[in-house]
C-alpha cells in the first residue's frame, strides 16, 4: 500500500481538514511535524523546549489518520531546512506521495493533473488505489499545445480507471498557461493529484503560489513523487509525441 507523507508546521498550529483525513483513510500515512529553527539555534535545544507540546499534537493527528489501526505514524523534526527535511523523511519512510494540506469537506471528485514531464501510468495507478471502491470521481486534466496528442493521452490514461468502475472525465486545455489553467480547473474539484515534475510544482508547494492555495484556490494537493525509472516513461511519451 502506498505511504503518504503529510508535512505540517506543527508548532504553528497547522492541521488537516476532515475531508483530507477521510480521503487518505485507506492509505498508510506518516505525519511529519516539523519546526524550522533559526540558524543560530541548535535543533536539539528547540526539541528540549517544544518536544512535549509538539508530540501531543502529533499523536492526536496520527490518531485521526488511523494510528490505532496501524496505518499511521508520526515523525517530529526540528530543522533549519524544511525542504531538505521533507525530502529526507519521505525517502526514509518510503513515502511515494506528499500531501499538501488544504481546506475541503467530503471529497467527491479529484482533479488529476497529467501536465508536464510526469509518470502518467504511476499517477493513475495511485489514483485507482486511492479511490478503490469509493464513490469518488476523477477528472484527468492536461494542458498542452498538441490538441490531438493530448486527447490521445487522456483517452489512454482514462481507460484503465474506467475499467475499474471509476467515474472518469477528461479536460484538455490547449494553448493556455499550464499553471493558471490547472488552478482554474481545480476550483471545481475537492482535491488535486499531480506529479512531482509538473511545471511550477516547486513554486506551488514551497513558493509564492502557495499563498494562492492558502487563499482557497484549491483544496488538498497530493503530489506523486518522481522515481528514477519515471524518466524512461517520460522519454517514451516524448518519442511518441505525447509529451507537452
Amino acid at each position: 500500500m502506498t505511504r503518504i507523507l503529510v508535512p505540517l508546521a506543527i508548532l504553528e498550529g497547522e492541521s488537516v481538514s476532515a475531508g483530507l483525513t477521510s480521503l487518505l483513510q485507506p492509505m498508510n500515512v506518516t505525519v511529519l511535524g516539523y519546526h524550522v529553527v533559526p540558524e543560530q539555534t541548535p535543533p536539539d535545544q528547540a526539541r528540549l523546549q517544544y518536544e512535549e507540546r509538539a508530540t501531543d499534537a502529533l499523536e492526536d493527528l496520527a490518531s485521526e489518520f488511523g494510528a490505532e489501526d496501524g496505518t499511521a505514524e508520526y515523525r517530529l523534526v526540528f530543522t533549519h531546512d524544511r525542504t531538505q527535511t521533507i525530502d529526507r523523511v519521505a525517502a526514509e519512510t518510503g513515502s511515494d506521495v506528499y500531501a499538501i494540506r488544504g481546506a475541503t469537506g467530503p471529497v467527491d471528485r479529484l482533479l488529476v493533473a497529467l501536465t508536464g514531464d510526469v509518470a502518467v501510468e504511476r499517477i493513475c495507478s495511485f489514483v485507482a488505489e486511492l479511490i478503490g471502491d469509493r464513490e469518488i470521481g476523477a477528472t484527468l486534466f492536461l494542458a498542452t499545445d498538441d490538441e490531438e496528442g493530448g486527447r490521445e493521452l487522456l483517452e489512454l490514461a482514462a481507460t484503465p480507471l474506467a475499467d475499474r468502475g471509476i467515474d472518469v472525465r477528461t479536460e484538455l486545455a490547449v494553448d493556455e498557461p499550464p499553471f493558471e489553467a490547472l488552478l482554474d480547473a481545480a476550483a471545481d474539484h475537492d482535491a488535486v493529484v499531480m506529479g512531482e515534475r509538473a511545471p511550477s510544482l516547486r513554486s506551488l508547494v514551497f513558493g509564492e503560489e502557495a499563498d494562492r492555495v492558502a487563499a482557497g484556490s484549491v483544496g488538498p494537493v497530493l503530489v506523486v513523487r518522481q522515481r528514477e525509472d519515471d524518466s524512461e516513461e517520460s522519454a517514451d511519451r516524448t518519442a511518441n509525441g505525447d509529451d507537452s
